[in-house]
């Protein structure tokens, strides 16, 4: 850990490039979810004369699929990016106050993949469930 030369201007200078990023990537899986769903909705039903919604064909399944089972790679992106941004942060906090087993664990720690809790699956979900 003597070995760390740490510029504290420069690691907040690239994290908040990185959380200008973070809300750019959130904007656009919102983004994302939307177009999915208008085009499983359009493109992905039976048409024909029927009380109600119409019922979801097979587009909108296969979508609706696709989405099910990428949903924990999308959520994994921000929660990875989140976790690395508040460990370098809190690292850099302890490397300046001069504790360096402190900021030593605070690395290790971000460097652990950050658990994601889906909706449906035993996990609350609530804001992607990232820990």
């Amino acid at each position: 850990m003597s070995g760390w030369d740490i510029s504290s201007s420069g690691v907040e200078f690239v994290t908040s490039l990185v959380a200008d990023a973070m809300d750019d990537v959130a904007k656009d899986v919102k983004t994302y979810g939307t177009d999915v769903e208008s085009a499983a909705t359009s493109a992905g039903t039976v048409s024909g004369p029927y009380c109600g919604a119409a019922p979801t064909g097979a587009i909108g399944a296969a979508l609706a699929i696709f989405v099910e089972k990428t949903a924990g790679d999308v959520l994994f992106l921000g929660a990875r990016a989140a976790k690395s941004v508040n460990g370098a942060r809190k690292a850099t906090a302890y490397y300046v106050a001069g504790d360096l087993e402190m900021a030593a664990q605070a690395e290790h720690k971000a460097l652990g993949a950050p658990k994601i809790d889906l909706p449906g699956r035993g996990g609350t979900g609530k804001d992607g469930g990232a820990k």
